[in-house]
Formats: structure tokens, sequence, C-alpha cells
């Protein structure tokens, strides 16, 4: 059974930076698009970044371009998501999911295994 576990969430302060992790467990990794996405209270899921199978292809949420960045390292079956330049507004549940197996360009749709989501709150 797949099983994806995101990790790397705390508390920072405007301006900081964290790297969000997410291990996938009962597949190989290398046959999956990763995707993240956020939730903030009482706003619907969004989605945040993803990555192909084979990383030749990334796409970013207009608000965290040039702020983020997602790669894999298909070996540790790890996706990261590197957080920098944080702002108050990205405090949200950040959950990573898999699509697939697929060798298609990455999208932020039709996701369906998650995993538990680990909290970001960015605040002075």
């Amino acid at each position: 059974q797949l099983q994806l576990v995101e990790t790397g969430g705390g508390l920072v302060q405007p301006g900081g930076s964290l790297r969000l992790s997410c291990t996938l467990s009962g597949g190989t990794m290398s046959f999956y698009s990763i995707g993240w996405f956020r939730q903030a209270p009482g706003k619907e899921r969004e989605g945040v970044s993803c990555i192909s199978t084979l990383e030749r292809d990334t796409k970013y949420a207009d608000s965290v371009k040039g702020r983020f960045t997602i790669s894999r390292d298909n070996a540790k079956s790890t996706v990261y998501l590197q957080m920098n330049s944080l702002k108050p507004e990205d405090t949200a549940i950040y959950f990573c999911g898999s699509r697939g197996p697929t060798l298609q360009p990455c999208e932020l749709s039709g996701y369906s295994v998650w995993g538990q989501g680990t909290q970001v709150t960015v605040s002075s």
C-alpha cells in the first residue's frame, strides 16, 4: 500500500526558510509525480508545486515562484520542498500527494494518495 509521510514543518520567522520532505513507501518513487499542496484555516487546499517522475517538469503556484524549489531524490524515495523568504501568508498545513504511475508532465490535480500533512507557521 502506497504511503506518504511529510516532515520538516515548524515555526519560522518571516524571511526565514524551511525544507519539507515527502517520503514514499510501499512503491517505487520514480514511477510517481509528486505534488505539494497547502491548506490554511478556513481556506480550500491549493496546489503549491509539483515534479514529474524524471524531474524534467516542475510547476509552481504564482504565489511561491522564485521562493520555493521542488526537487526529488528517487534513491531516497523522497521529494523536497525548499521554502525561502517565507511570509505569514505561507502559514498552512502542507501535504504531499502522489499521482501515477505516470511519465507525463506533472499537474496540480488528480492526486490519489496523500500524506497526513505537516504544519508550517510563519510568524514573528
